[in-house]
């Protein structure tokens, strides 16, 4: 008589197999994902190179910054005297008579002048708000170097003409302080901007001519 067979026990794989599969499957869908989503979201290499001119045209300019402010304190200090003697040869408010100025004098002031002109020549190109605080700057040189010539032309006429070349001395003088001051104004601002907080590089004003002057915040000072 034959016995019925035994049905064969199944085998089944072991937990750890099971886990170690599943595991495996996981890890290489996560690398997969994360393949792509790199791939999708990592900066390309234009924009790397992008960031990299941007971060080189940022230090330049800051470099850019420091030396022009140096160089509108050295070409102030050696203003200033122009400034004085013609601010005594021809007050602004007229409540002084004029000075004797000799030709000596006018010299030194055209020897003043024209340094500062040079000291401007051949501007380097630098971030937007950096070339306004420059080309203002520059053209205040070669305003006073106008007016110094100027001047030194009018000491040579006499009677009404004399008169109306010292009153445009006075007027290109004014000029020029105003236009120095708007460079000196902007100069600050880009210091400021730049980490190198307030630097008040402004020329000696007379009150009430129009000027822009410097603000009340100390040297150094990084609060806009």
């Amino acid at each position: 008589m034959n016995r019925p067979r035994q049905p064969m026990p199944v085998r089944r794989p072991p937990v750890w197999g099971r886990v170690l599969a599943l595991t495996a499957a996981f890890a290489l869908g996560a690398s997969v994902a994360g393949g792509v989503v790199f791939g999708m979201t990592r900066p390309s290499s234009i924009e790397q190179m992008a960031d990299q001119i941007r971060a080189e045209s940022a230090l330049r300019d800051k470099e850019q910054i420091k030396t022009l402010t140096e160089l509108a304190r050295t070409t102030r200090d050696r203003l200033v005297p122009l400034l004085d003697g013609l601010g005594r040869a021809l007050p602004a408010d007229g409540t002084a008579g004029p000075a004797v100025v000799t030709a000596a004098d006018v010299e030194n002031w055209r020897k003043a002048a024209t340094a500062a002109v040079e000291g401007f020549a051949d501007p380097p190109s630098g971030e937007t708000a950096t070339n306004v605080a420059r080309s203002s700057l520059t053209s205040a040189v070669r305003q006073l170097a106008t007016t110094v010539d100027t001047y030194a032309a009018a000491r040579d006429l006499t009677g009404p003409a004399r008169t109306a070349a010292m009153d445009l001395v006075v007027r290109q003088r004014a000029d020029a302080v105003f236009t120095w001051s708007v460079g000196a104004t902007a100069l600050d601002a880009v210091n400021v901007d730049a980490g190198y907080g307030h630097q008040h590089v402004f020329l000696p004003t007379s009150p009430g001519e129009g000027e822009l002057t410097p603000d009340a915040e100390p040297e150094g000072n990084h609060d806009s």
